[in-house]
């Protein structure tokens, strides 16, 4: 009975977190209260407040469950390098991974989200950058290393180098429609967009090829 309690509470707390996360989206953090979300969720206020201590909570909870749906979309089930994964073929999955996620979970319109409550309330901002985008940056930074330590890559730095290879991706493909300017680069495929960041990255980060040297 206890293990089945536990379920039903665990599913109530799924329900009321993505009905939050519409509520915000579509009001903002400061247009949504408590009892709209217990409303849209389908649940009484009492169930909630039996999940969630507070709206904050509830936001943190959105934050988290948006983490969750990021990880999964990423390529890190195991070290690349020791997978026999090449530099090229890693960085190329990651890319296309990411603007996957970008489409398939509204995050133009949770970036803009972000974005405009911070000014407002810096915490939002802060628990965002903590919770979605550092450990997926720390990830990414992780995988490079294990690059560099396995000779593929010579990355110093992998932090900076995870930062510059995700701002080459997004700068293109997400932030002008954050911006809501659309594409600023005319019918570039995303294709070839991955295609040169990652082209552009290895050429400062892969390691030398040494030509085989022959006896005389």
């Amino acid at each position: 009975m206890l293990k089945e309690a536990t379920s039903m509470q665990k599913d109530s707390a799924k329900e009321i977190t993505r009905a939050a996360r519409a509520l915000f989206l579509e009001r903002g953090y400061d247009g949504v209260n408590l009892e709209a979300v217990a409303k849209q969720a389908g649940r009484a206020r009492q169930t909630l407040y039996n999940n969630f201590a507070s709206k904050e909570a509830i936001f943190k909870a959105v934050l988290n469950d948006h983490w969750a749906s990021l990880s999964g979309c990423s390529p890190f089930s195991g070290s690349k390098a020791e997978q026999g994964y090449t530099a090229e073929g890693f960085l190329r999955d990651f890319a296309i991974r990411m603007l996957r996620f970008v489409d398939e979970v509204d995050q133009v319109e949770f970036t803009r989200l972000i974005i405009a409550e911070s000014r407002r309330a810096p915490w939002i901002g802060q628990e965002f950058y903590e919770v979605v985008k550092k450990p997926l940056l720390l990830a990414l930074a992780h995988e490079l290393e294990s690059l560099t330590q396995n000779g593929i890559l010579r990355c110093s730095r992998p932090e900076i180098a995870a930062h510059q290879f995700f701002g080459m991706v997004q700068e293109i493909s997400f932030w002008p429609f954050v911006m809501a300017t659309g594409s600023t680069t005319g019918n570039v495929s995303r294709e070839e967009i991955i295609g040169e960041a990652v082209k552009t990255f290895l050429a400062r980060y892969a390691t030398p090829v040494v030509p085989a040297t022959t006896e005389a």
